[in-house]
């Protein structure tokens, strides 16, 4: 029997896996570092570090930043350096020991040791300033948007050499939601123009220091910008929503790029699911996208659910269709 990381190696490059990977099974998620993401507990409300106030409402799914004129960072995106400040990402030796003790812990045979970055470059653009505002901003003043992604791009690699030096990854696992469920949020032209370049340095960054895996959050429509992930060095695009038409995209990029989900979270994962529901969309995610560049599971960011048991019973059918079709 091939160890999770073996076989995830298998369904990736198009060998022979012996089973289905079951979601995040191959990804030993490090987050307990002094450099990974705040945010606020549910009902509650934080600065984070790029001083963008988040807030986690009571009964909804996730946090988002208040933009609202008294909280705002970004005001005016020609003014932008007067507002912004880049985290500080060096910290006491002494902060890292928990991380670099769970990264040791981990058999690298079995799994990847796995750095988590969230928000990303897009993401961090209208955490600052609104999505409204990022949005026309990328056309009524360009040279400012390329200063301020430019600015993140700079942040990111030193967030990653601190990874690096410290836990030593394998993989990375990188948000940046770059769509909604039917349409990116940008034209492919005006992606490859801002984004293209910027996470061809990030990601490019972390493979020439080790890391053999790059996994791309973005649950999401983004079938248009399969391309542009295959140019920047994405190998497996976690999130990838049913409305892609995954099928398609295995048949015609398979072997450049491997595709985890075709599970919505949100046609599984709400207070009243349901095991045979889950079962469904499991097996209908598993016999249309087979068993080579394909991972099932949820849209969800993260190896988690929002109600409690529906990973679980989500990994329990994807056992069964390994049971069914290796």
């Amino acid at each position: 029997m091939l160890t999770k990381r073996q076989n995830l190696i298998e369904t990736i490059k198009g060998g022979n896996p012996d089973r289905f990977v079951k979601q995040y099974e191959a990804f030993a998620m490090m987050m307990k570092t002094p450099i990974t993401r705040a945010k606020p507990p549910i009902g509650g409300e934080i600065v984070n570090e790029w001083g963008v106030t988040t807030r986690w409402p009571e009964g909804q799914l996730g946090a988002f930043p208040v933009h609202d004129d008294e909280h705002i960072v970004v005001k005016d995106i020609t003014k932008w350096k007067e507002t912004v400040k880049a985290p500080n990402v060096k910290h006491p030796e002494a902060d890292w020991a928990t991380a670099i003790a769970e990264a040791n812990a981990v058999d690298r045979n079995d799994q990847y040791v796995t750095a988590f970055v969230a928000p990303g470059i897009f993401e961090n653009v209208h955490y600052l300033m609104s999505m409204e505002e990022a949005l026309m901003a990328f056309y009524e003043e360009p040279e400012s948007m390329h200063e301020l992604i430019d600015y993140l791009v700079e942040y990111e690699l030193k967030l990653a050499k601190e990874f690096i030096d410290h836990i030593h990854p394998d993989a990375i696992f990188h948000h940046d939601d770059w769509g909604s469920q039917i349409n990116s949020f940008m034209s492919p032209d005006m992606f490859e123009e801002f984004f293209v370049p910027a996470y061809k340095k990030i990601y490019g960054y972390y493979k020439e220091n080790g890391v053999e895996l790059v996994i791309h959050h973005s649950d999401s429509y983004g079938a248009n910008l399969v391309p542009a992930m295959i140019e920047m060095g994405i190998d497996i695009w976690q999130g990838v929503m049913t409305t892609n038409n995954v099928p398609e995209l295995i048949k015609e990029y398979g072997g450049q790029i491997t595709f985890m989900g075709d599970i919505d979270s949100g046609v599984i994962d709400f207070p009243e699911w349901t095991q045979e529901n889950i079962a469904e969309k499991v097996e209908t995610a598993c016999r249309r996208c087979g068993k080579l560049y394909f991972i099932p599971g949820a849209s969800q960011g993260l190896n988690l659910s929002s109600f409690p048991g529906v990973y679980e019973a989500t990994d329990e059918e994807i056992d069964r269709m390994t049971k069914e079709m290796f």
